[in-house]
């Protein structure tokens, strides 16, 4: 089975999970499935997944603290690269910035399902 053909439940963190148009669980594959997948993995704490103590980023830790921009710039493009919709090459460009209680976060790479660029522009508040 290709990246293309597997499906998560169409859930971006902090919401509600998605319906399908007949009112059914909606279901995200491709692109959208990576990038929900992106989002999860960057505010999720490592050691929260018991079986996987290393998954994870740890953002909404991270604000309130003295912000590093180059270190969390580096934190989430390592991150990222570990999902595998995300093209190896060429290297995910990643920016941060402060906003008032929390950091805005574009990250931008290439799917490894489509071979085409992908943004993804997201806020992580306290």
């Amino acid at each position: 089975m290709t990246q293309q053909q597997l499906n998560d439940v169409n859930h971006w963190v902090g919401g509600d999970i998605g319906t399908s148009p007949t009112g059914d669980i909606g279901m995200v594959n491709g692109d959208t499935r990576t990038q929900e997948r992106i989002v999860r993995r960057l505010v999720t704490n490592a050691g929260d997944y018991i079986f996987h103590p290393d998954y994870g980023a740890g953002l909404p830790q991270k604000i309130g603290q003295t912000l590093d921009i180059g270190a969390l710039r580096g934190l989430i493009r390592s991150q990222v690269k570990l999902e595998a919709g995300v093209a190896p090459t060429p290297e995910p460009q990643v920016d941060v910035a402060a906003i008032t209680n929390g950091v805005s976060v574009h990250i931008r790479y290439t799917s490894a399902i489509t071979r085409n660029p992908v943004t993804l522009k997201f806020s992580v508040n306290k």
